[in-house]
């Protein structure tokens, strides 16, 4: 385990939720667990007014009500907090930050100017900050490094993810910005690389001579909440589909890097997603399903549609659910589709890859011989799960599905890292490599944006009943393939809970 330099970790918007739901928890656990610098201190900036006293009070007692913390460690660890009340958008207020790290510095006898600046804070201070940080030299590196981590969404489209690109590099270099993406810090994402490229077992069927299709799903019972007034300008395909599963698609279907390294592993992300085959008229029009959960009754309660949801526009068109067929047009996957589906208000919370083999060329033991399958489940209940046909007992040849499962809770010892530990411990450490880099941001763009020009079109959008797995056009987009859906839950009407 790399413990980090000595460093300062300044929070902006850290009166927000973000903040106190994730950042502080997971900052908290890695202090508990020894992970954290030696010497470091947290610097919580936002516009409230707070003391550093206050300031630490409200956390503590967050800390206690959301995590299982001991006294010792949690009063330690809450002396490392401090607080500074600034305008963000005022470039003036940033003398009072940079005189505050300052003394910081002094009071932790830090050696260099080692900073890590968080950005949990709206979209629309993603340009703003740095060019204010900037302005007040805290965006130098001639003693101690000085990191970037920006939240999603970077950008609104290609265009506006160019131009804040643009922005942001011009007062840091690429290698101090770390755009965060929370799922790939999962544990089975990241063991995808380890999965595939480290058995020999896997890798050499990992291509289109033996895969017939890929389901990737990211799928949620939750709808809006309060978010409403956010998601209406959002949509399923900017909040989940542009980052989240293209990351993971990429990740499915990846080259094995030179090198186990950040520059390695991300140049083979790119590779994948300029690969992908360009969305089309007729692609938009087959293969692309668009949808918006309505009201309905599941597991005892009324749902609400989403247009009845608080914040939400009355004849909203904005998206709930996207499912798509897509192509990686290289050698490996040429002719292999990729499924990839997403929603709120389906039947459960599920995030899993599956993984669907060709059939066997001559089935000598029965027509109706089970599939071959690989399921890596991404969340909850991280696991891995092989389907294949063993002989049925009794008289005959019949071939019968068995499963043999993995679950990360059957190590019981094993210390596992939230997402925003691992990702917050990569950026202390200055390890990219779960991070997205520019040129793979700007071609997820590229390949979303006839999506988000094709969304105007009225005829575009499909209704599904919450509680469902998303419209009837979702289902006919395989059917018309002989293919089908994975269904991950045993039932959907008593429960959300979800199991391999």
């Amino acid at each position: 385990m790399v413990i980090p330099e000595n460093s300062s970790i300044v929070i902006f918007g850290a009166s927000g939720d973000l903040t106190y739901r994730k950042l502080i928890p997971a900052l908290y656990h890695l202090y508990a667990n020894n992970q954290l610098p030696e010497s470091f201190a947290i610097l919580g900036v936002s516009r409230t007014d707070y003391s550093d006293e206050s300031y630490r009070s409200k956390l503590k007692h967050s800390l206690q009500e959301m995590e299982k913390t001991e006294p010792e460690v949690l009063n330690a660890f809450i002396e490392k907090l401090h607080y500074q009340a600034i305008n963000t958008s005022d470039v003036d207020d940033y003398a009072r930050l940079a005189t505050r790290l300052d003394s910081l510095e002094k009071e932790y006898q830090f050696e260099n100017h080692n900073t890590l600046f968080y950005l949990a804070t709206p979209p629309s201070l993603y340009g703003v900050i740095p060019a204010n940080l900037a302005a007040h030299g805290l965006n130098d590196e001639s003693n101690g490094w000085r990191r970037l981590i920006i939240e999603k969404p970077f950008g609104y489209d290609l265009e506006s993810a160019q131009n804040l690109d643009t922005e942001i590099h011009n007062h840091f270099q690429e290698h101090q910005i770390y755009r965060i993406d929370h799922y790939l810090g999962k544990e089975t994402v990241q063991n995808l690389l380890v999965l595939r490229f480290s058995n020999a077992m896997f890798e050499p069927l990992w291509n289109r001579n033996f895969i017939d299709y890929v389901e990737i799903t990211g799928s949620e019972f939750l709808g809006v909440e309060e978010r409403g007034g956010y998601y209406d300008g959002s949509g399923a395909v900017r909040d989940m589909f542009q980052n989240h599963l293209l990351q993971v698609l990429a990740m499915v279907g990846m080259e094995p890097p030179a090198q186990i390294n950040a520059d390695s592993i991300r140049d083979e992300v790119v590779k994948v997603l300029q690969c992908l085959k360009p969305l089309e008229e007729d692609d938009l029009r087959n293969n692309l399903v668009l949808g918006q959960y309505t009201a309905s009754d599941v597991r005892g309660s009324h749902l609400l549609g989403y247009r009845e949801e608080p914040g939400v526009a009355d004849d909203s068109r904005t998206e709930t659910y996207i499912g798509l067929k897509a192509y990686i047009n290289n050698w490996r996957w040429n002719g292999v589709p990729f499924y990839v589906r997403t929603g709120k208000r389906l039947p459960t919370r599920v995030t899993e890859i599956v993984i669907h083999y060709k059939n066997t060329p001559h089935p000598v033991f029965g027509q109706n011989a089970p599939e071959n399958k690989l399921i890596i489940r991404i969340q909850p209940d991280e696991g891995i799960q092989m389907s294949f046909g063993l002989k049925e007992p009794g008289a005959g040849f019949n071939a019968k599905e068995v499963k043999m499962n993995f679950s990360y809770s059957d190590l019981p010892e094993t210390q596992m890292l939230t997402a925003y530990e691992r990702l917050l411990l990569d950026a202390l450490n200055g390890d990219a490599t779960l991070f997205a880099r520019t040129d793979a941001v700007e071609a997820c763009w590229k390949y979303v944006q006839p999506i988000l020009d094709f969304k105007q079109d009225p005829q575009a959008l499909f209704g599904y009943a919450c509680g469902t797995w998303g419209p009837q056009e979702a289902h006919d987009l395989l059917q018309r393939d002989n293919r089908s859906w994975r269904f991950p839950c045993k039932n959907l009407t008593d429960t959300d809970y979800c199991e391999l």
